[in-house]
């Protein structure tokens, strides 16, 4: 099979060669011999008769069925339904003699449906209801009525029940409905003439029976008749259904049970015995035995396998027959039985047939050809449309075909058409692929992400490309994969992609955006796509993308006369027809409104419509709408108005659908329905019988849609028109409305679920009819519990509950149950955990947006806003929910109830999933200005843009990422494979193209919409010379070098290249909109800043300047300094072909660097070295915008750029210095804020000030920050950190604090606050700092000395010089420093000094060939210092207190390999490890031995010695046993994960292993006690360094943006743990002496110098 080699195993499961067979065609597009669809639901028809079974059924009702369904849902995910038609129905005859033909269709449905049991029968002794037929042929019943002639009252009975019907072809008699004839036979308000009536249908009942068995017995015997058309006026339901589910049935061991029993002596005596035997005329009736014992004893063993068919013998008793007590034994085998049988079924279907079902991508694209086959069956006409895609098909065009049209217009049956004739319009050697999806049927393609990736591994399985390269997670990298895998398209094998509805997709992920579409079509593949036009402005958007409006058609009505013609075929294929007079009627209608989806609603209606039906009964509405309304009022006043109208409200109400054992659970839990339902009899299980939905459902052919959501299968409406006119009809009433959305989250919470019996309140007329007492009850409903997640035996998550987790928040908001919304869902720990494990990041958002919608609560938009600014963190690690919401929300511990909450959540909840814990507030609080913290560039993105509506933000570094500015999702990426990196970026005016430039001198031209892209490689004549800048227009791309520009189309054709005369250096090009090219070059020297505005076809004269210019945006007016005025700033206008003075804007002495113009050109801003220079260009007025002291400006070697902007209406001026944001406001020119925006250098900043008011940044650091200008002034909790990466960590033995060195700063932090107390700043380098035990001082290393700080004071009170330290120790109870230096010609140096009077005590200087440092053993007794002399590695080894040196330990045994390190042991006073790159080597100083060598082992060792860990860089980690060398536990496997450094270490109470790995950036956290990894910690930075407090609960972690992140292991199996944390004083709630939360300082921001810094992590 061409195409599929290797690629069997990439969509499913191991499959065989039929499978594999199927596979290949369903996946591949063919229509023929379709395999049904796979379902997620076993639906089981139980049959019996309707009087002798009913304590079974009531048992398996109560006892097993709960249980059945509970074990299907947890192993599987499968929904179970039993359909027992008998059950919850008082009486046999039903008023429209349906019920035969409803058991029918619902056996038909078992078998279509339902994974494997469908039909399970019990058996008695009783052959049970034996039915008038409701249809006899008009042949067959005219030839009986001859044979009755003779007797006019058996004629005149006949012709009085059954009217025939000449619509139906051939013709039919309908045996009438009995409330057509007995008015009174359904009036449960006239007992008495309902019971006359009553009484009259069974005496007639009676005689039609004889009558018709009695003719049809002559016409066997006339042999007019064969046997089984005569059987067919005696048989019985019961008997009609096996023959249905059994008899006739395929694979009956797979899919059928027969249960039989037999009660020994039957007493026929009582009256009661009737209800377990069948009687006529008070004597058993031996007629329907016989019957009986044929099906029973002989057809239905010969047919169900022994293994299949069970039979029980039990005793009668008493008067009741069947009793529950003393037939206990029985019942109890009988249920087991059914559970084991039913369970066993279910677990042989999913292992022989559910390989396939279980394949997502099989069983979407088979969903979708079984839609299309359906549309097919039933079009006709509309020849032009479809010659119009076959055209398209077999054309030239690259481009996507659109057909649109409105609402019903029969877009969706003209797109299955072209689909199904598609494949044969290729040539006839072609095989071609359709990929086909109806948008918004199924799951999978409600919305773009899953879309593109089952799209994408249908295409990756046809061509043989490897699934697992599907970026699942993210939408650019999987537009651009899509994109790439329809390149495998080939002439053999061209590939058609239909998508139908584009308006169905979800909006979410920019789905109505249609960036995710492909526009330029690779050769070989075809695209057609549908919509209506006027929603989301699709049709707008694809005129935008798809420029060729010959691939545009228009979808309109049917017209009158195809109306007309398909109505007629329709009715022949359904063997109907309607008379003449209807046919006017008819006509008429289809005149007035012929859209498609009204025609298929009038043939529905006219196929009910008999030969006979009274002309007012047949009259049509002639609107889609009305229609739709008559059909709901019809099917209300057959079903009862309260019955149809919840039913049908939980639908309209669901998000997504319900399932059909959903829905009938929601019926058995709303009492209006039951109270209706109930009126007249008491339920021994207060549930909805089945029967009544289904009669419901089959009065609504085809317009409830079966599709998956959330892994179930769900009912919903098949068209829009249909929820709307739903929504019309039973929301008008809002609290009905209300209560629809209450009932069913009351559902999904599960408050009545796994046998919690819900009260009800019987109704007066119960009490009275059935002499109640009691005006309560209460009763289990059978429905199930609903759990967030369901879990194995060991406790670990199987699946997760997708339907709780869609449904509730949705109908909690509609239902206005806040605090239920509150508690359960939106502040709930495990709610939000789960569903962000099991569903997209956008999807948790959904439900804060869908809350905001309605009423803002501050809390959820804070917790919303959190999850936001950790998207890029919890998309990918779900289980870092706790320690993000802890350390952003933690300042609002205080006084916000909700975030507390949560908090305690993360702190109790969160420890299962991750047991590293934030101590204080580390990360960036929502609410501030801070809106998106965006990463996804490899190296710096030099290049920064925003489309003017504000709507897009372009970004480059070595591919292009477009973000979607309203959402931080990347819209779209682009990679154009280029070697270089992107310098600059500019979009065009029309905003459709991006361009820049790289330092490989490439120009890439990027389409922003569609992604397509073009790389030019100029052809540059200088060598020696780089590309410096690109602009682009809408039509042209220039780009330019000192020495030359270049003109290009956009497609890439150089149309021109010109050289600069006088050699002038080029700073610029602009291509202006009045069609002239503007330049900028330098005209002096290289030391002087002279340049000149030139236009290139000279039409005027240059204009020369000094230092810096702003030219507006029409080419009008120059600012710019001029020579004669030194540094002033003048104005220049244009008139005609040269610059005219206009004035010069005040005095200005300072050099200015740079200016820029706001975009309403009313202000302009010069750099200059102290700050900024603001002039309002309409008053002529200057204000000053000062930097703090100690921050200058330096020029740029461009003075063309200008890292200022100006936010919405010109309220402030931000400019960017270093890593800083400065903002001040433009009226007075003060400053409001200083943003720490990033830890590297910006190098590009952006305004938006259309669609919002935001500020964009970029950053050395490779991080995009989106600032939101409306929320500058908020209040902001700063969190502390250093200018630069910390280096080195030391931690406080005793007290609570500890030091950090970074390059130019001692910082010293408070560990129970998080807070930088102190920082010792010096002018030299710091490279090492130790603190005390009581935390008052501090030994810190300079470049050329030692310095020892009086923390509090923050002073140094004394310097010892010693030169590069490279070691630093503090011994002697901290009376002592050793410092261990590198000295030039391979000399170590080893200083012991006093503390703090820092006296020299000794001086060891030896010799090395490798620093390697050194160390002093536990209780300080030796020190060791690795050096060399003669005869090779030694260990110099000294008396630690006074430095006498003992001895050198020459390294030379066994395996000696050079040492890479060298540390004490951590439980011997005389040992020492020596490291090397394959072991460590434990040395015991005091007796000068190797005790052993430890292979693998990299010298970290627990407290007691015993064990030691093994961490190489390329992956992995194990626990090693130091005695015998052997793995004692492998904490992680060793898989590839990439060279990487590592950086692992024990805690100082020996219970957890820390290993941080710098490729992913995680923290993981190991119980040594059983290896469990209790945390994968994803750090918002790199770590740096890090290191572990005393007690062992404390990680001190520093990180490359100079924070220090303290984090709790809170174990949730130590106590101790747990209590520690709980104990932190960020978790109190105490108030400081001023009033304010203890935790994170307020910085208001509203004082002329913020001098606070807000930092973003």
């Amino acid at each position: 099979m061409e195409g599929s080699d290797g690629a069997g195993s990439e969509v499913g499961v191991e499959v065989n060669t039929e499978e594999e067979d199927k596979l290949w065609r369903v996946l591949t597009g063919s229509l023929q011999d379709l395999p049904p669809l796979s379902s997620k639901i076993v639906r089981i028809f139980t049959s019996s008769t309707f009087t002798d079974t009913t304590i079974e059924r009531n048992s398996l009702m109560e006892n097993v069925y709960p249980k059945i369904k509970e074990y299907l849902r947890e192993n599987y995910g499968l929904e179970f339904q039993v359909v027992d038609m008998r059950w919850g129905v008082r009486d046999e005859a039903t008023d429209d003699h349906m019920t035969t033909h409803l058991c029918m269709q619902e056996i038909d449905n078992c078998q279509r449906l339902s994974i494997g049991p469908n039909f399970i029968v019990f058996l008695g002794q009783k052959y049970g209801y034996r039915p008038l037929p409701t249809i006899i042929d008009a042949k067959e019943l005219d030839m009986m009525r001859e044979c009755v002639r003779d007797v006019p009252a058996e004629v005149e009975l006949l012709d009085k029940w059954y009217k025939k019907d000449t619509n139906t072809v051939p013709p039919v008699y309908i045996l009438q409905p009995i409330s057509t004839i007995l008015t009174n036979f359904n009036n449960k308000r006239h007992a008495k003439l309902q019971e006359a009536d009553q009484e009259e249908w069974w005496d007639t009942f009676g005689r039609l029976c004889r009558i018709l068995r009695k003719a049809a017995q002559v016409l066997f015997i006339a042999k007019k008749l064969d046997k089984d058309q005569m059987h067919n006026y005696f048989m019985s339901v019961t008997e009609r259904e096996v023959e249905r589910g059994i008899l006739k049935a395929k694979d009956v061991s797979e899919h059928c049970l027969a249960y039989v029993r037999e009660i020994t002596n039957i007493n026929v005596l009582f009256r009661f015995a009737a209800k377990f035997i069948d009687f006529a005329a008070r004597n058993v009736d031996g007629e329907a035995q016989k019957f009986l014992k044929t099906l029973r004893d002989e057809k239905l063993p010969a047919k169900c396998p022994p293994s299949n068919l069970v039979k029980y013998t039990v005793d009668w008793n008493g008067k009741e027959g069947i009793d529950p007590e003393t037939h206990a034994e029985y019942l109890k085998n009988f249920m087991e039985h059914f559970y084991s049988s039913v369970t066993r079924l279910v677990d042989e279907a999913m292992a022989k047939y559910e390989k396939l079902s279980s394949d997502a991508v099989y069983t979407e694209q088979l969903q979708h050809l079984h839609a299309c086959n359906n549309s097919v069956k039933v079009f006709q006409g509309r020849e032009n449309i479809v010659n119009q895609i076959k055209d398209y098909i077999q054309g030239p065009s690259n481009r996507p075909f659109i057909l649109y049209g409105e609402s019903g217009c029969g877009k969706t049956s003209l797109t299955a058409k072209g689909a199904s004739m598609s494949t044969k319009w290729w040539p006839e050697n072609a095989e071609p692929v359709l990929v086909l999806r109806f948008l918004g049927t199924t799951p999978n393609s409600s919305s773009v992400i899953p879309l593109l990736v089952s799209l994408c591994s249908q295409i990756a399985f046809i061509y043989g490309q490897p699934k697992d390269e599907i970026p699942a997670d993210e939408l650019s990298p999987l537009v651009q994969h899509f994109k790439k895998l329809i390149t495998f398209a080939t002439a053999e094998r061209p590939l058609n992609i239909v998508l139908d509805s584009l308006d169905q997709l979800s909006g979410a992920d920019g789905g109505h955006s249609l960036a995710w579409l492909p526009t330029n079509l690779p050769e070989n593949v075809k695209l057609i796509v549908s919509a209506i036009p006027s929603m989301y402005n699709l049709l707008e958007t694809l005129q935008a993308l798809v420029e060729v409006p010959e691939n545009f058609v228009s979808v309109l009505p049917l017209g009158e006369n195809l109306g007309g013609t398909i109505l007629k075929f329709w009715l022949k294929n359904a063997n109907r027809d309607i008379s003449t007079e209807q046919w006017e009627i008819v006509n008429d209608a289809l005149s007035k409104c012929n859209l498609p989806l009204y025609v298929k609603l009038v043939f529905d209606e006219i196929c009910r419509w008999k030969s006979y039906t009274p002309i007012k009964q047949t009259q049509l509405h002639y609107t889609i709408h009305d229609t739709i309304i008559k059909l709901y009022e019809r099917i209300e006043i057959q079903h009862g108005k309260t019955l149809v109208a919840h039913a049908l409200g939980y639908i309209t109400a669901a998000k997504s659908g319900l399932s059909e054992s959903e829905l009938e659970d929601l019926l058995s839990l709303d009492e209006k329905v039951l109270n209706d339902v109930y009126q007249y009899h008491l339920p021994p299980v207060r549930r909805i019988p089945p029967l009544l939905w289904t009669r419901i459902r089959s009065d609504l052919p085809h317009y409830l849609s079966e599709r998956e959501a959330d892994g179930v299968n769900v009912i919903n409406w098949y068209h829009r028109q249909f929820i709307e006119a739903a929504r019309e009809r039973y929301f008008k009433n809002l609290n009905f409305v209300s209560g629809m959305h209450a009932n069913i989250s009351e559902y999904f919470l599960g408050i009545w679920g796994g046998g919690n019996p819900k009260p009800f309140t019987y109704s007066e007329q119960q009490r009275r009819m059935f002499h109640l007492s009691d005006l309560n009850g209460e009763s289990d409903r059978k429905v199930p519990e609903q759990p967030l997640a369901f879990y194995n035996e060991q406790g670990e998550v199987i699946r997760y509950n997708l339907r709780k987790l869609n449904e509730l928040p949705f109908h909690l908001i509609r239902s206005h149950q806040y605090e239920q919304l509150y508690n359960h869902c939106l502040f709930n720990y495990r709610f939000l955990h789960a569903k962000l494990s099991s569903m997209p990041l956008q999807s948790v958002l959904a439900d804060f947006e869908d809350l905001m919608d309605h009423v803002f609560q501050k809390d959820a938009k804070l917790i919303a806003d959190a999850i936001k600014l950790s998207s890029s963190i919890l998309g990918h690690y779900p289980d870092m929910l706790g320690p993000q919401i802890i350390g952003r929300l933690l300042p609002y511990y205080q006084q916000n109830a909700n975030v507390r909450s949560l908090i305690q959540q993360c702190d109790s909840d969160g420890l299962e999933h991750c047991a590293l814990v934030p101590s204080h507030h580390c990360l960036h609080t929502p609410g501030g200005p801070l809106q998106y913290s965006l990463e996804g560039h490899p190296f710096a993105p030099f290049g920064i843009g925003t489309t003017s509506n504000g709507k897009y933000l372009v970004s480059v570094s070595n591919k292009f990422i477009i973000w979607d500015l309203a959402t931080s999702d990347v819209f779209r990426q682009v990679v154009p494979g280029i070697g270089g990196i992107m310098q600059n970026l500019v979009i065009s005016e029309n905003d459709k193209y991006a361009v820049s430039y790289t330092n490989n001198n490439q120009v890439v031209v990027c389409t922003i919409m569609t992604g397509d892209f073009l790389v030019i490689s100029p052809d540059i004549k200088n060598k020696d010379e780089s590309i410096t800048g690109t602009c682009i227009s809408v039509t042209h791309v220039a780009t330019w070098t000192t020495s030359m520009w270049y003109l290009y189309t956009l497609n890439g054709k150089c149309i021109s290249s010109h050289v600069i005369e006088l050699k002038m250096p080029l700073l610029s090009v602009e291509l202006g909109s009045d069609d002239k090219t503007y330049l900028i070059v330098k005209s002096g020297a290289d030391s002087d800043s002279d340049m000149a505005l030139e236009v290139h076809d000279k039409s005027m004269s240059p204009f020369e300047f000094h230092s810096a210019v702003a030219v507006s945006k029409d080419k009008m007016r120059v600012y710019a300094c001029i020579a004669i005025s030194d540094n002033a700033v003048a104005v220049y206008k244009r008139e005609t072909d040269a610059w005219k003075y206009d004035r010069t804007l005040g005095d200005n002495y300072d050099a200015i660097f740079s200016l820029k113009l706001s975009d309403d050109e009313t202000y302009l801003a010069a750099t200059i070295a102290s700050g900024y220079k603001l002039w309002n260009l309409q008053k002529d007025t200057l204000v000053k915008l000062s930097l703090p002291p100690r921050t200058r400006n330096i020029p740029n070697k461009n003075p063309l750029i200008s890292l200022v902007v100006f936010t919405k209406q010109n309220h402030f001026v931000v400019a960017a210095v270093r890593k800083n944001l400065y903002v001040w406001d433009t009226k007075q020119g003060n400053m409001v804020k200083v943003l720490d925006a990033h830890f590297g250098r910006i190098i590009s900043i952006d305004a938006v000030t259309s669609g919002g008011n935001k500020i964009i940044s970029s950053s050395i650091d490779k991080t995009i920050k989106v600032w939101n200008f409306d929320n500058i002034l908020e209040d902001v909790y700063s969190i502390d950190r250093l200018e630069k990466p910390i280096e080195f960590i030391h931690v406080s033995d005793e007290s609570p604090y500890g030091v950090t060195t970074s390059r130019n700063c001692v910082g010293v932090w408070d560990l129970n606050t998080g807070k930088l107390v102190y920082t010792l700043e010096t002018r030299a380098v710091v490279t090492l700092a130790r603190i005390t035990k009581d935390g008052k001082n501090v030994v810190a290393a300079e470049t050329g000395k030692l310095l020892y700080w009086e923390v509090e004071q923050e002073s140094s009170f004394r310097s010892v010089m010693q030169k590069d330290v490279a070691v630093l120790l503090l011994a002697e109870d901290d009376m002592r420093v050793i410092a261990i230096s590198k000295q030039i010609g391979n000399k170590g140096l080893c200083k012991a000094y006093s503390f703090p009077d820092g006296e020299t005590i000794f001086t060891i200087e030896y010799n090395y060939k490798t620093f390697k440092g050194g160390c002093i053993t536990k209780e300080g007794n030796f020190l060791a210092l690795p050096g060399a002399d003669k005869s090779g590695d030694v260990l110099g080894v000294y008396q630690a207190k006074t430095g006498t040196h003992l001895y050198n330990l020459q390294l030379k045994y066994t395996n000696y390999k050079e040492l890479t390190g060298i540390r004490a042991m951590p439980h011997d006073t005389n040992q020492i490890v020596i490291i090397d790159e394959e072991k460590g080597n434990i040395l015991d100083l005091k007796k000068k031995t190797l005790v052993r060598s430890v292979m693998r082992w990299n010298g970290m060792a627990m407290k007691t010695g015993k064990s030691g860990l093994y961490a190489p860089n390329r992956g992995g980690l194990d626990l090693l046993d130091l005695k015998s060398g052997k793995t004692v536990r492998t904490l992680i496997p060793r898989v590839a994960e990439g060279v990487f450094s590592i950086d692992v270490m024990f805690t100082e109470n020996d219970k957890h292993v820390v290993y941080y790995h710098s490729g992913h950036r995680t923290l993981r956290v190991f119980r040594i006690s059983d290896g469990t990894r209790i945390a994968n910690f994803k750090a918002h930075a790199e770590v740096t360094y890090m290191a572990g407090t005393m007690n062992g609960e404390t990680l001190v972690v520093g990180a490359v943006d100079g924070s220090l992140t303290i984090l709790t292991i809170a174990d949730p199996e130590y106590d101790e743990n747990v209590e520690f944390l709980q104990s932190l004083p960020s978790r109190k709630l105490a108030r400081n002496a001023n009033g304010m939360p203890g935790e994170g300082e307020v910085v208001t921001g509203k004082n002329s110098m913020g001098t606070a810094l807000q930092v973003a992590s």
